[in-house]
């Protein structure tokens, strides 16, 4: 008989989310349960997404969202769903999302969590079958329970995150997360429709030899990020650029690297939003060894004054972070 053949399946999210509450005698259980309605959409989202091509549900919406993008249909569709499961779930009082102009009130006034959420990131790759994902972050409430969640609620920095992940779905569909004790990955098994553990304990390296940039953008790049990549190209580093951030984060997370996006003439303050996609995905780097910044300040440590607001971004290999710091930080003195 196949020895193989009554291995056991693994880790599902549920078993592990269980187990990690029971490392916290204070955990009353809905934080666990918020995980878990993050988890429900995603399978909903990931089942749209397969079905995309046959659906009608590829391309464009017709509408522009708040920041004046072209909202691809399935944004519409995924920011939807996340938003009703957050709802029905009961545990989040408040939502903003990428997606909305505004907070979203759910209406359970005694939850407990403000979720900040870019329901599908990388809409230009919808249509041509790349690997897009959801990012989210997760606070506590400063308001008395009871009411509805309030602007003070929404607007913390990433220091007070008490949880973050994404969904990447690609050729499998994986969701990453952390609550501040390390970072685990979990991989979806649609036959049996579960989440099951399949990198647990994820350490990014301390460097690597990937650089993730939109090269296309260079000319208008500070001298210090210009200076960088000359660095990466002489001592033959790899250029990866999907156009996913949740994608090229996922990859340089496991393999090491670092992924940039600096302020260019066309978006001097950086392309991506703070609150929707930078706090989170700091918050995983740094409980994975490794490193965020805007080129001169922790990510975490930036205080947003607005939903929408929008920061440049270096995040990965602490020792390529730290480098291309040394760059911008030699520029600034020079000027």
């Amino acid at each position: 008989m196949n020895d193989k053949l009554g291995l056991p399946v693994g880790t599902t999210l549920d078993r592990f989310i269980m187990r990690k509450q029971e490392d916290f005698p204070y955990a009353t259980g809905e934080l666990s349960q918020l995980l878990r309605d993050i988890a429900l959409a995603a399978k909903i989202v990931n089942r749209e997404i397969n079905r995309a091509g046959l659906l009608d549900v590829t391309g464009a919406y017709g509408q522009q969202n708040v920041q004046g993008e072209d909202q691809q249909k399935l944004d519409v569709i995924a920011n939807i769903r996340f938003i009703r499961a957050l709802r029905n779930g009961g545990e989040v009082c408040t939502i903003v999302s990428e997606e909305e102009d505004g907070v979203i009130q759910t209406g359970n006034t005694k939850g407990k969590y403000i979720v900040a959420i870019d329901p599908l990131d990388g809409s230009s790759n919808i249509d041509v079958n790349v690997s897009i994902g959801t990012i989210f972050s997760i606070y506590r409430r400063l308001s008395d329970q009871g009411c509805d969640g309030t602007m003070e609620d929404c607007l913390q920095s990433g220091v007070r995150q008490v949880g973050a992940g994404y969904v990447i779905y690609g050729s499998s569909t994986m969701l990453v997360y952390t609550t501040g004790n390390g970072v685990n990955g979990f991989t979806y098994d649609m036959t049996l429709g579960e989440f099951f553990l399949s990198h647990p304990n994820i350490c990014t390296p301390k460097t690597g030899s990937i650089y993730s940039i939109n090269e296309g953008s260079f000319n208008s790049f500070p001298d210090g990020v210009k200076q960088y990549v000359n660095y990466c190209k002489e001592n033959n580093y790899s250029a990866r650029y999907i156009g996913s951030l949740v994608a090229d984060f996922h990859r340089n997370l496991l393999k090491g690297g670092i992924y940039m996006y600096p302020p260019t003439a066309k978006s001097p303050n950086g392309k991506l939003r703070l609150m929707y996609e930078c706090n989170a995905l700091a918050f995983i780097v740094e409980q994975a060894g490794g490193k965020a910044t805007n080129g001169s300040q922790r990510i975490m440590e930036l205080v947003p004054t607005e939903l929408h607001q929008r920061c440049p971004l270096f995040i990965g290999s602490t020792e390529m972070v730290n480098k291309v710091e040394e760059y911008l930080k030699a520029e600034v003195e020079v000027h």
